[in-house]
């Protein structure tokens, strides 16, 4: 069993190794002596990350983790995590890669973004957690990694809420147009496969991101304040080549990472998920609308159901948490931990 180390613990520091838990960060409180934890920011390490992610809830209780997607970071569940963790559940928001304080170990690791580079973090993230099942919950990157471990691993997935139902790529199928109006819709996509692309989220990165999240979330009244405390994940090093690659390389536009081909060849296959899966989708996803007919049902061999949104946009944990904690509820309530 691995264990949490404070920093204010002294001694030698932990020896470093493929998969061990490194610490809380600094700047977080230390865990309350009793069962109950206040949230803290704690890292861990996996083979090639430090994971940062923030903790909520009770020690023993039943994991749920909850999965970011691009461009925001772990503020998008705010309003999600207390609730869950009144229930008595342990809740686990990690920063994805490229995002906020989580770091590549090696600068010799690819900053790939593909997807079968998040659904590795996300398994490597529960094992060095010693963490054998857990309920997801997803959207965009941080949905897609959450569908990846579903369909692949589905013995280490209690339940799923994945937006916008099945986020797993069939790359094979990317060169095929789509109606314009989607096309003009994925702007950003092919913006950053080019150099300029590259050259303009390095400069204008907030200006880019704020700039998605009103063409995403049509309805979403969103202040500076709110977006400013997401904004400083984007500074992450690595933020601009991870994006990049991920935007190329499911395009097939781009190499992926040598070590994940395996991997990708399984997520070529388009496996279906078997998990009791909640899609939920929102009405107004400036990205991804939903379509009247549920193209992504056939997606889902096991109990699955799509729930519509109306005036939500993309980001539907910060917009719509109720949605999202009474979902989430559901699943739990009639999944066995």
């Amino acid at each position: 069993m691995h264990r949490i180390r404070s920093d204010s613990e002294g001694g030698a520091p932990l020896p470093s190794s493929p998969v061990v838990i490194v610490g809380v960060l600094a700047s977080t409180p230390a865990p309350a002596p009793s069962r109950f934890l206040q949230m803290r920011t704690n890292t861990v390490r996996t083979d090639v990350l430090e994971i940062a992610y923030e903790e909520h809830g009770t020690a023993d209780g039943a994991a749920v983790i909850l999965l970011h997607g691009f461009p925001y970071d772990v503020r998008a569940y705010d309003e999600v995590a207390p609730p869950l963790t009144a229930d008595g559940y342990r809740i686990l928001v990690p920063y994805l890669r490229g995002y906020g304080p989580t770091r590549f170990l090696s600068p010799e690791t690819p900053r790939s973004g593909e997807q079968a580079a998040l659904g590795h973090d996300l398994l490597q993230f529960m094992d060095a957690l010693d963490i054998r099942r857990a309920a997801l919950a997803g959207y965009d990157w941080g949905g897609r990694a959450a569908c990846i471990v579903a369909a692949l691993h589905p013995e280490r997935v209690r339940c799923l809420m994945s937006c916008t139902g099945y986020n797993i790529q069939d790359i094979a199928a990317s060169k095929e147009p789509a109606p314009a109006v989607q096309e003009h819709r994925f702007w950003y996509q092919y913006y950053f496969h080019t150099e300029r692309g590259r050259a303009g989220l390095t400069k204008n990165r907030r200006d880019i991101c704020r700039l998605l999240w009103k063409l995403w979330s049509p309805e979403w009244r969103f202040d500076e304040a709110t977006f400013e405390r997401t904004a400083p994940s984007f500074d992450n090093p690595d933020f601009v080549d991870v994006v990049v690659q991920s935007y190329r390389h499911r395009y097939g536009y781009a190499p992926g990472d040598p070590a994940l081909l395996r991997m990708e060849a399984e997520l070529a296959r388009q496996p279906r998920i078997a998990v009791p899966t909640i899609n939920l989708h929102g009405g107004h996803d400036g990205v991804g609308p939903a379509p009247a007919d549920d193209k992504q049902a056939r997606r889902f061999s096991g109990p699955y159901e799509r729930r519509l949104l109306p005036g939500i946009g993309h980001n539907v944990p910060q917009e719509a948490p109720t949605a999202t904690v009474a979902a989430l509820r559901d699943l739990l309530n009639e999944t066995s931990p």
